[in-house]
């Protein structure tokens, strides 16, 4: 009996049954990938949105009137809280890679500061507030830059 054609076929099918496994390992990781990449900008979205209505949330309070300084203090600090931000921060250091968290922390701490200081009655549109609000922006410059580039898509060169 001749093995050469039995020899010939099944090598031909584990060649053929190998690039498939390779093909769909390989497709499956493309998938992944991209999955993880449409998490992380769902999670960069949100944070960001977060970030931005509580600094508006916070600055609409200190534009009101309060009876008191407790008052005042209270109502700052519920306008962050019900925002979102901690949850979406929470998100962001599950999912970002380390440049992004750490950019989005400072983020967050400039908005802390910020609350902070109109919670202890700073005026918006003061000195004191000038320096605040400059730390924020350049924070939060610097963490929309990183999360851009983490999903692959160019500066905007506006910022």
């Amino acid at each position: 009996m001749d093995w050469m054609p039995l020899l010939s076929t099944l090598t031909g099918a584990a060649i053929g049954i190998a690039a498939t496994l390779i093909a769909d390992r390989n497709r499956w990781r493309r998938e992944e990938a991209r999955h993880a990449l449409e998490i992380r900008r769902e999670v960069y979205t949100a944070y960001v949105s977060a970030l931005k209505a509580a600094g508006e949330e916070i600055r609409a309070v200190a534009l009101g009137d309060h009876l008191s300084a407790s008052a005042r203090d209270a109502a700052v600090r519920e306008a962050v809280r019900g925002t979102g931000v901690y949850t979406a921060s929470e998100r962001l250091w599950l999912v970002g890679p380390p440049d992004v968290v750490a950019a989005g922390n400072e983020a967050f701490h400039g908005l802390r500061a910020l609350r902070d200081a109109y919670a202890r009655g700073v005026a918006v549109g003061s000195e004191e507030d000038a320096p605040l609000i400059a730390r924020r922006r350049a924070a939060m410059a610097r963490m929309r830059h990183l999360m851009r580039e983490d999903l692959g898509i160019g500066p905007l060169g506006i910022e």
